[in-house]
């Protein structure tokens, strides 16, 4: 159950403050899932392997030897580390999920169990624990003893195969999306569990199975239905989507790109206002969703053709006037700099004793009355919180900590 007001890490504030999360695993969609709840008041407590700590803390580009991605990912979470493949860590992380509401893990299925902290195990010691298992295929089925990362179950929930441009080998985005859609997911599962187990009544806790494939796949819109009824397996459509229209990127004076949405009727009006062609809007070749969508090759030319005779900047204001959905395509350069995402705090200059004035992602959703806040960023030195966990919760003296550090467990 939650933690007691007046036990409580001071610093952690918003909605979920008093729930304890114990993180194993590493890399991104299992501690992805706990930044989540971290960024709203969590306790996150993350067991990382002594001396070498997550992979994590080296990926990516770096400043001055320390990782950048590190300090976000890792916010508000506090560092203990426990050999897992030992009887005593072992020893150790069981006797912190039974002070813990939430345990979020993403090892490969079976790793738990070998460790004998299966969820039945676990939960003898801890009924009213929510364990959240983040996998690539999930934890029964025939894949589920694969290793999975993100790519692979893009490409096989489908995501991959629908992005890019036909004829081309499918391309991947720019960032991990499997893991971070997993991790949202699991998050998601994570607060339900909750609710039925606080607010419901429900009284115990139960095991969330979150799958990379599956949530990619989840995200798949209409296209199974296309498929089971239709018989069609939806392409890549490159920068727009197929039958929809105008919905595209388009270019401008300055050499730059536009995304323009005006697939809705009162929208493409407007449009072809802003245009200075309303009699587009009455043109049988233009004046549906439907006849938009089949014709949407030579409307985009006529789109693209006017929207070149001004810079970004002033075609997005001129849209912007006429009540059309549009807007600029964003480096991050362009985001940091952006008035908007500074007014709404999704730029936040954050003072830290390693990287000095650091720009760093604010929190989404925003919640009116529960407002969350950025305690600390992810500390640089493994197991820098065994002392306050160890020490403090588990109420563990100064001489056996020494020895099991000493003997390489922690």
């Amino acid at each position: 159950m939650p933690i007691p007001v007046e036990s409580r890490d001071k610093r952690l504030e918003g909605p979920l403050a008093g729930i304890r999360v114990i993180e194993l695993g590493q890399l991104l969609a299992g501690p992805f899932t706990s930044t989540r709840l971290a960024d709203f008041g969590a306790e996150v407590i993350k067991i990382e392997t002594p001396n070498s700590g997550d992979p994590m803390r080296r990926w990516g580009n770096s400043h001055e030897g320390r990782c950048l991605w590190w300090p976000v990912l890792s916010r508000n979470k506090k560092s203990v580390t426990a050999n897992l493949r030992d009887p005593k860590g072992q020893d150790l992380v069981r006797r912190l999920i039974s002070e813990a509401d939430v345990l979020v893990e993403n090892f490969k299925p079976g790793t738990l169990e070998k460790w004998a902290m299966s969820p039945d195990e676990l939960m003898a010691i801890n009924p009213s624990l929510v364990i959240a298992r983040v996998s690539g295929f999930g934890q029964t089925g025939p894949y589920s003893d694969r290793p999975g990362f993100a790519s692979v179950g893009e490409a096989m929930g489908g995501l991959r195969y629908i992005n890019g441009f036909p004829d081309q080998p499918p391309p991947r985005s720019g960032i991990s999306l499997g893991d971070t859609l997993t991790g949202l997911f699991a998050a998601q599962g994570i607060l339900m569990a909750l609710y039925w187990r606080d607010g419901l009544g429900g009284g115990r806790g139960q095991v969330i199975d979150a799958s990379i494939m599956e949530s990619c796949f989840t995200m798949m819109e209409s296209s199974l239905m296309e498929y089971d009824k239709l018989g069609i397996i939806r392409q890549p459509s490159g920068t727009g989507l197929a039958k929809v229209a105008p919905s595209n990127i388009y270019p401008t004076k300055d050499e730059k790109y536009l995304v323009i949405a005006a697939n809705l009727d009162p929208m493409f009006n407007r449009l072809c206002e802003a245009m200075g062609k309303p009699e587009l809007s009455s043109d049988p070749k233009f004046d549906t969703h439907m006849s938009r969508g089949e014709n949407a090759e030579e409307l985009d030319a006529l789109i693209g053709e006017w929207t070149q005779n001004m810079t970004a900047t002033q075609l997005d204001e001129h849209l912007d006037s006429h009540g059309v959905v549009t807007g600029p395509i964003y480096t991050i350069a362009d985001i940091a700099e952006d008035k908007h995402f500074k007014d709404r705090e999704m730029i936040l200059n954050y003072s830290d004793k390693h990287f000095g004035e650091l720009a760093i992602p604010g929190v989404a959703p925003k919640l009116s009355h529960t407002e969350p806040k950025i305690s600390w960023l992810g500390p640089q030195e493994v197991g820098a919180h065994n002392q306050e966990i160890y020490g403090g919760l588990l109420n563990i003296a100064d001489e056996e900590l020494e020895d099991l550090s000493e003997k390489g467990i922690i």
